[in-house]
């Protein structure tokens, strides 16, 4: 359909169609960085700007448009003065309406220069490309368009832009940015019964629902009303993450897309502006007052289900006092997330999983698996104990919201044969004081028996997650194995012979009286993980697999590895990671706080069969630490170089393998 002439008069780019000068086509290109055009019109994978992006909307599914310069299916056989009309109101070149998914209330505000500039980068910077638009996925009556010229007239704000006198230009510029192009509110403000944004009306200081807060395809966007410092606020829209919060959900694409890109001036003036909103929400608290209070993990940590489901699936990132680790993994303590009314996200993540944005400042990208194999209720109480330590008086989470997220997400579950045990069932238990107290002495090893514990690691460095995660030295099953021969000692020992082994070699200490009541509460620890497990049954995920001893190392790439993959949570020297008390993070791998040579990690192929199921973690969607997925060839390069890094020797090493052939990766 043509456009009618009426529309084109005093509607003119003010350059020839299709003959826009090079600066104005680059200006274009920042104006759709900042509108963040490419997120929603580009499909997973597909061409930029091509549409094809589902989204989800209360009625229904909405695919974005081609916006690319094609004639037959993009915006190429459009004029200025229809594209304007598009964006400002919402009517296509051909006069049937768009959805308000497309933020055009938002766009209204644009002024003429910018548009103008927008339109030369869509026509004369974006490659054409011939892509149909999907048809609409919409619930009657909502699939009728018509239906949209009534919404408009009673909901859609179609003024431009007008300064507030009373402030000034950075203030004005950031309020421009974030009413207009930004649209901030299209996710940020609560939407009426219309799906029309709350507070159109009202987006200088006055209005109390815009940017208050809304809920987003089962996210929750946060309020933004006076949230973070300037500062806080540029760095996360810079980075991705600050130092109260990591960017999740769909705001990961706009940080990937958008405001990452953007000039710093640009990225004040938005923080300067959101700072300056009226707000009632609680004041986040500051990191150093986080720390100081985080310090110490929450009373609960052992005593309740939520706090040993914590325990067991989150320590390991979030740390037990929930201060994260800083430039990984997020703290919980003073997250807004966490504190926030709604905890649509927190259940969104934990049921699908997260990435971090991946940036210039932040490159490498972190992962958090998802934790839909656990069940509603495990969730619930999990986040429940997360918001009650560090919400800010946040409320519960009840297992119906979870429910109800898990059937409207339909999120994959892991199908992996290993039967993860619950530490939360300790608690069920007659012996439950002694059983999590064994459980304790393998988390946090160093610290409750630092006379037998002679460097910085704790059991749980080898055995993940307190010895449930398959191919990370579990301990399901293994005490129905004991006693057994073991070659290295050339005779029958028992379970307490090996935990000392492990505290004489791994930790470079000293052996456990075998009649003390920490020893005890150990060994009441591996029965309880024992199960029904006979001596003749075998157990999915038992050890830490092989790895082909074959393979030649190659110390040098090895070193490059380590570089690339291991040095942010083991530090480039070897020395391990410590928090701000001075607690052993991540442990070292090589010195005088690591383990000796006697210990199996000392050894090429032991230790490039662990690297290579279980190292590093955060690395993709594997459950439960987003463990493993180095090559075979990368595991044993990398295992090469740090096992033969210097480290304590073994006094006892005379005495292995007195009958049996000593392994050819073994140090002595």
């Amino acid at each position: 359909m043509a456009v009618p002439p009426a529309l084109e008069a005093g509607r003119t780019p003010g350059f020839a169609e299709g003959a826009a000068p090079a600066a104005t086509v680059e200006k274009g290109r920042y104006v759709a960085q900042l509108g963040d055009c490419v997120a929603c019109h580009t499909a997973q994978g597909g061409a930029p700007m091509a549409g094809g992006r589902a989204l989800e909307t209360p009625f229904g599914t909405i695919y974005s448009t081609n916006i690319t310069p094609d004639a037959q299916h993009g915006i190429g056989g459009w004029s200025y003065a229809a594209f304007d009309r598009a964006m400002r109101r919402g009517v296509a070149a051909d006069g049937h309406r768009l959805y308000p998914a497309m933020p055009y209330p938002s766009y209204a505000k644009m002024s003429d220069e910018d548009m103008a500039a927008l339109w030369a980068y869509l026509r004369q910077g974006v490659k054409p490309v011939a892509q149909p638009n999907p048809p609409l996925a919409m619930n009657f009556p909502f699939n009728q368009r018509w239906g949209l010229a009534y919404w408009d007239a009673v909901f859609a704000d179609k003024t431009r832009f007008v300064p507030d006198p009373r402030q000034d230009a950075v203030w004005n510029r950031g309020a421009y940015l974030v009413q207009g192009l930004g649209h901030c509110g299209a996710c940020h403000t609560p939407r009426g019964v219309g799906f029309q944004e709350l507070a159109m009306s009202e987006q200088g200081t006055g209005g109390r629902q815009f940017l208050s807060g809304a809920q987003v395809e089962h996210w929750n966007a946060v309020n933004l009303r006076g949230l973070w410092t300037v500062d806080d606020t540029v760095e996360m829209l810079k980075t991705g993450q600050n130092r109260f919060a990591t960017a999740s959900g769909s705001m990961t694409d706009v940080i990937l897309h958008s405001t990452q890109h953007i000039d710093r001036p640009d990225l004040v003036a938005i923080a300067t502006y959101l700072k300056s909103l009226p707000s009632d929400q609680p004041a986040a608290v500051p990191p150093a007052a986080a720390a100081s209070a985080a310090l110490e993990p929450p009373p609960k940590l052992y005593t309740s289900a939520g706090g040993l489901g914590y325990t067991q699936f989150c320590t390991d990132c979030h740390r037990p006092t929930g201060s994260g680790v800083k430039g990984v993994f997020p703290g919980l303590a003073g997250n807004p997330t966490v504190a926030a009314k709604d905890p649509a996200t927190l259940i969104h993540i934990t049921l699908t999983g997260w990435k971090t944005a991946a940036t210039g400042a932040h490159p490498r990208v972190y992962t958090m698996p998802a934790f839909a194999r656990l069940g509603d209720a495990e969730i619930a109480e999990i986040l429940s104990f997360v918001r009650e330590s560090w919400g800010q008086g946040a409320g519960p989470v009840a297992a119906a919201d979870v429910a109800a997220a898990r059937k409207s997400l339909d999120p994959k579950i892991d199908k992996s044969p290993f039967e993860t045990p619950r530490l939360a069932k300790l608690l069920n238990e007659p012996h439950a004081d002694q059983l999590v107290r064994g459980m304790r002495l393998n988390a946090e090893t160093q610290q409750l028996l630092p006379k037998h514990v002679g460097n910085q690691l704790n059991c749980a460095s080898c055995h993940l997650n307190a010895g449930t995660v398959a191919d990370g030295s579990p301990y399901v099953g293994v005490s129905a194995f004991f006693p057994s021969y073991a070659p290295r000692a050339g005779k029958v020992i028992t379970l307490e012979d090996r935990i000392n082994g492990c505290f004489r070699r791994s930790m470079n200490g000293k052996p456990l009286p075998v009649d003390s009541e920490d020893m005890k509460a150990m060994v009441v620890y591996f029965d309880w993980m024992k199960g029904h497990t006979r001596k003749e049954d075998k157990v999915a995920g038992r050890g830490v697999g092989k790895i082909d001893p074959n393979i030649v190392p190659n110390v040098e790439n090895g070193q490059k590895v380590y570089a690339a993959q291991c040095a942010v949570c083991h530090g480039q020297n070897g020395e391990g990671l410590k928090d701000a008390a001075g607690r052993s993070v991540y442990p070292p791998l090589w010195g005088d706080q690591s383990f000796n040579i006697g210990a199996g990690m000392a050894r090429t192929y032991t230790a490039a069969a662990f690297v290579k199921r279980n190292m590093p973690i955060g690395f993709h969607e594997k459950f439960p630490l987003g463990q493993g997925g180095l090559s075979d060839q990368d595991a044993v390069d990398v295992a090469e170089y740090f096992a033969h890094q210097p480290r304590p020797d073994f006094p006892d090493k005379v005495k292995d393998w007195p009958k049996d052939p000593k392994p050819r990766d073994a140090r002595y």
